[in-house]
């Protein structure tokens, strides 16, 4: 069988795409690159929208790559299943795409923050998180202004009842997010949003503070291989 094919999107800002698709191959799958100008997701079997500052966070962030060619592709092709993974700007690009429920804003302390952070995997059950186990403690580099989940009191309920979230925070909140969300997914678990970087945390080499962030990409190559 061929190596399952992770499409990583490089938007104008994109940061992290290479460190994506490093993490991508340390894990034994293709990464594929897709440009945001392109109108082909080149048959990739999962795709990943990585962290960074696309369109320099002009108007909001995300808001302008929510219209980019690429999204005309991706937007359909994730409610039809597409297992996608945004992280940071990412998860601001998912949110703006309304692939999932409500909105990153500014850091509750108006201040960027970048350390390192402890999590708690509270959902299993979606295509990027089926390595872990429920409860799992794990710790992930954080960096960002705009971190802040938000949404409506019902919006809010539902995503608890519904099992959508999928990682939150723990100890000190970094960025004031309600219910310390860290990472929610959509009502079907195929895409997920995280504000903390997985693809930071996958080689002890680079000074990285674990190599939790591995098994998000052995989830969904795992995933993939035995679909």
């Amino acid at each position: 069988m061929s190596a399952a094919r992770v499409g990583v999107v490089t938007f104008p800002g994109t940061l992290d795409d290479q460190d994506a698709a490093r993490a991508v191959h340390l894990v034994g799958a293709e990464a594929v690159p897709l440009w945001h100008a392109d109108h082909d997701l080149k048959g990739v079997d999962a795709v990943f929208l990585p962290g960074g500052f696309s369109y320099g966070d002009y108007l909001r962030c995300g808001a302008i790559s929510r219209f980019a060619p690429l999204m005309d592709e991706l937007i359909p092709a994730a409610r039809a299943g597409l297992p996608v993974l945004g992280t940071c700007n990412g998860f601001q690009i998912l949110c703006e795409a309304h692939l999932l429920p409500g909105a990153l804003t500014r850091n509750a302390s108006l201040h960027y923050v970048c350390r390192d952070q402890r999590l708690r995997i509270e959902q299993t059950d979606t295509p990027w998180t089926g390595a872990f186990s429920p409860g799992q403690e794990i710790m992930l580099p954080i960096k960002h202004g705009e971190g802040r989940y938000v949404a409506s009191a019902d919006t809010l309920a539902a995503l608890e009842s519904g099992g959508q979230v999928v990682v939150r925070y723990l100890g000190a909140n970094p960025n004031g997010s309600l219910n310390d969300i860290a990472g929610i997914s959509n009502e079907a678990g195929n895409v997920v949003g995280l504000m903390p970087h997985p693809e930071h945390a996958v080689e002890e080499l680079v000074g990285a503070p674990s190599t939790d962030g591995l098994g998000f990409f052995t989830s969904i190559l795992k995933k993939l291989v035995n679909a």
